[in-house]
């Protein structure tokens, strides 16, 4: 595979116990890093009333992350395309939907349909943002975030043009969440563009590889690693976060990996 290359010019980071990527960056630097603790997901507040209503926990947080690498970025919403990556979308919802289709009344909610598919996201953030760009929303279980990070570097490479990467998840209520467990509730969202500019924080390069998935040092951080799918990026984000020179090896579909190497631009 030919080597990727974009620069980084804006992040998007919530997850437990932290609202933004300057809030991750101290608990790193002050190793209190803790996996147990409460996502902060913020209200939509760029919705609509009525959408706002609608819109579930992972609407909410790959909206809040999204809008944090867009700020950074200060690129035009509506011309932006962006790629969202979930392993497995709205939990609450699937869980919901499918408590009605057990019981003795199957009729579901209109809401509860379209909030079910997995662009829903997607949907929500052209509403919020009157975003008309072309928009892509995959999953690949635990390799979700490198398979929406490759896919964001290839439209940027092939296009030269900005993409936004969100990437997402939030665990399964019970008992789905007994089959497939998910340890907190994660966005993580970066700003692409092709070439450098007076934003941009690092240069990324990213190639496949087969070796071993670099694991934190921090307890707290690698186990957030492992139990979120959307925290496979998190090596890439405490480079990011640190203004680190580095190189990292994140998840892709077995048995390949994606290999990362951060040159700092500030």
């Amino acid at each position: 595979m030919t080597l990727l290359q974009c620069h980084i010019e804006g992040l998007g980071a919530i997850g437990p116990g932290f609202a933004d990527a300057e809030e991750f960056r101290r608990l790193v630097e002050a190793g209190r890093v803790d996996p147990s603790a409460p996502t902060p997901v913020p209200p939509p507040v760029c919705l609509p009333a009525a959408e706002r209503r609608r819109a579930g926990t992972s609407i909410k947080l790959a909206l809040a992350a999204g809008l944090q690498a867009l700020e950074g970025s200060g690129r035009d919403p509506a011309t932006l395309p962006t790629v969202f990556a979930s392993s497995g979308g709205d939990g609450d919802n699937c869980h919901i939907i499918c408590e009605a289709l057990a019981s003795n009344d199957r009729q579901i909610s209109p809401t509860r349909f379209h909030n079910s598919v997995h662009n829903a996201p997607s949907g929500y953030w052209g509403i919020a943002l009157g975003a008309t760009a072309p928009s892509t929303s995959l999953c690949a279980f635990d390799a979700s975030f490198g398979a929406g990070l490759l896919e964001a570097m290839v439209q940027v490479a092939q296009s030269r043009e900005p993409c936004l990467l969100i990437a997402y998840d939030v665990p399964y209520p019970f008992p789905l969440g007994r089959v497939r467990a998910i340890g907190g509730a994660m966005g993580l969202a970066l700003a692409l563009a092709p070439d450098a500019t007076v934003r941009s924080h690092a240069r990324l390069t990213v190639g496949l590889g087969e070796g071993p998935c670099t694991e934190l040092g921090d307890p707290g951080l690698e186990a957030m690693r492992r139990s979120i799918p959307a925290g496979r990026g998190l090596p890439l984000l405490r480079a990011l976060a640190l203004s680190e020179p580095c190189r990292v090896t994140v998840d892709y579909l077995d048995p390949l990996r994606l290999e990362l190497e951060v040159a700092p631009c500030r």
